[in-house]
């Protein structure tokens, strides 16, 4: 029987297929990526962090075992430690400038955060992992194809967000998180439709968050 990851990523490859063709990916590859589109991603990027740390503190507290929680609970405080720490030296670099105060999510980082904590909190856990799987995955995914290109770049100037994604460990966690979604979908077969439709929604919103860095999405009437 295929196992519920594989048949969730063929589902959504045309939405893959529409984040693999964005020009933000394309400059972030090859290093012509415009600073202050940049910025404006890792600013955002950092706020969504916070968000997703709570979804996956909430999975782990909802964890069916101990080995499910432990892996949901460290990957929660990787994203304060480890993620959360390089967008902050990313933002106080030398590239980029003084990092900033803290800025006003985006309406679609809003919108993002808000899925992950709602559905993490109040769907079944096999759906909350579904739905916080796309963000490891696609990330893993990108990070690695995009380091193919950024080696042959010399002094790429996002040479290290980008190896932070490529790296062995995250795509080792990254296939954790596959599994622990793969075994929850065979715990819990009636919760499947709804899997699938949390891993498709998450998807949607990975392309949305960068095309709303692209163009430095902003609330059209800011408070």
């Amino acid at each position: 029987m295929t196992p519920f990851s594989a048949c969730a990523w063929a589902a959504t490859a045309e939405l893959r297929a529409a984040i693999d063709g964005l020009p933000f990916l394309a400059g972030l590859a090859d290093g012509t990526l415009d600073r202050s589109v940049f910025r404006h991603y890792l600013e955002q990027d950092a706020l969504y962090l916070g968000g997703y740390a709570r979804a996956l503190a909430l999975l782990a507290a909802r964890a069916p075992d101990s080995t499910a929680a432990a892996f949901w609970a460290s990957s929660a405080h990787g994203c304060q430690a480890v993620e959360a720490q390089l967008h902050a030296d990313l933002l106080g670099s030398e590239l980029l400038g003084a990092a900033p105060p803290d800025g006003e999510p985006s309406p679609t980082c809003l919108g993002y955060v808000s899925y992950l904590v709602a559905t993490a909190a109040t769907a079944p856990y096999a759906v909350g992992a579904a739905a916080v799987l796309p963000c490891f995955w696609i990330y893993a995914d990108v990070g690695r194809r995009l380091a193919r290109t950024a080696a042959a770049v010399p002094g790429h100037p996002y040479r290290r967000w980008i190896d932070a994604y490529a790296d062995d460990g995250f795509q080792q966690a990254t296939g954790t998180a596959r599994d622990l979604v793969d075994a929850a979908a065979q715990r819990w077969p009636g919760d499947v439709p709804e899997m699938h439709r949390a891993f498709a929604t998450a998807t949607r919103y990975e392309l949305q968050f960068w095309r709303a860095a692209a163009v430095r999405e902003r609330w059209s009437c800011p408070v």
